[in-house]
């Protein structure tokens, strides 16, 4: 569920009354998403996504977001286009709530994804990454290497409540992790957060990438570590090379890797795995039973872990020696 705060009739007309958008027609929640309120609004100017910013989302950060959006889209890119106020902004407020209107996007996201949807999703991220490259604002990646630490520490005592051992194994492998961080790679805007149900299709053809909540500034091939977690492993915890090799196919049709990058995909596929892993276990252990969102397994993201931590070179995530630059 992600309605947190909801909104009468009187106060959305209010609120779009500070747009060129028509009189509204119709409106009901969307209950998919974990961080904001989100609304399906129809006006007699069309159709469009209304998001009201709660809590976990710092206010001084939208500015970025909102301004990515909207440069990503003028670049080319399929993606919300966040839909101006009368006074020029993009941001209002609605219920108490930071707010903002953006574009529908056609298409539904995949429950089971193949190949060639993995190669569209390469492509896509790496058109991203090039269409941001001079975007001006920068943020911080408030979810990095840097930040594991704290957030383990407020799990960690109750750890082995979710599986024996753990407490253990994550200390092991977060100190890894901090002496063994890769320095000095590619960076720029990144989404961070490129799962499957922030992908839409129309049938096989890729028609926009959504919910830039987390984007931020760190390492491209971060980036795409991410997604080969959230792409290319099976309901049954099993890797799909096929789906690895696929991906990086077409992220590298368009962005060639560097040689640094590659060296290093391993060791970030793990750190992205672990940055789950710790997210979903706080909300795992914090979130009051009962609660309208549904927790996230944290031992999925464990078993992806355990994976990468096998993995001695990248061509075994279906990179190869042609993809790079020479």
């Amino acid at each position: 569920m992600a309605v947190y705060t909801d909104v009468n009739e009187d106060q959305l007309r209010a609120f779009l009354a500070e747009y060129d958008v028509g009189t509204l027609l119709s409106y009901k929640g969307i209950a998919e998403g974990v961080e904001n309120s989100n609304f399906l609004l129809r006006t007699s100017g069309g159709t469009f996504i209304l998001t009201l910013y709660e809590k976990r989302v710092n206010r001084d950060d939208l500015p970025f977001f909102l301004g990515l959006m909207d440069h990503l889209a003028l670049k080319g890119l399929s993606c919300p286009l966040p839909i101006e106020r009368r006074d020029g902004g993009h941001l209002g407020e609605l219920a108490g709530r930071p707010a903002a209107m953006v574009s529908f996007l056609d298409g539904a996201w995949l429950r089971k994804p193949q190949a060639a949807h993995c190669r569209e999703v390469g492509r896509a991220l790496a058109a991203m990454h090039v269409a941001g490259s001079d975007f001006p604002i920068r943020r911080a990646n408030g979810l990095t290497v840097a930040n594991w630490r704290p957030l383990w520490d407020g799990s960690r005592e109750r750890a082995d409540e979710v599986q024996p051992g753990l407490r253990e194994e994550i200390d092991l492998e977060l100190a890894e992790l901090e002496k063994s961080w890769p320095a000095d790679l590619p960076e720029g805007v990144i989404h961070a957060d490129l799962f499957p149900d922030n992908v839409f299709f129309i049938e096989d053809r890729l028609s926009g990438l959504i919910d830039f909540y987390f984007a931020c500034n760190d390492y491209l091939a971060y980036d795409v570590a991410i997604c080969l977690n959230a792409w290319c492993f099976e309901a049954d915890g099993a890797f799909n090379h096929t789906k690895g090799m696929a991906l990086i196919d077409g992220y590298v049709s368009v962005r060639p890797l560097e040689g640094n990058e590659a060296e290093a995909l391993p060791l970030l596929a793990r750190g992205a795995a672990l940055r789950f892993f710790l997210t979903r276990l706080h909300d795992w252990l914090t979130t009051p039973e009962g609660a309208l969102v549904v927790k996230k397994d944290p031992l999925e993201y464990l078993r992806k872990l355990r994976f990468h931590r096998q993995i001695g070179s990248s061509s075994e995530y279906g990179l190869r020696t042609r993809d790079l630059i020479s």
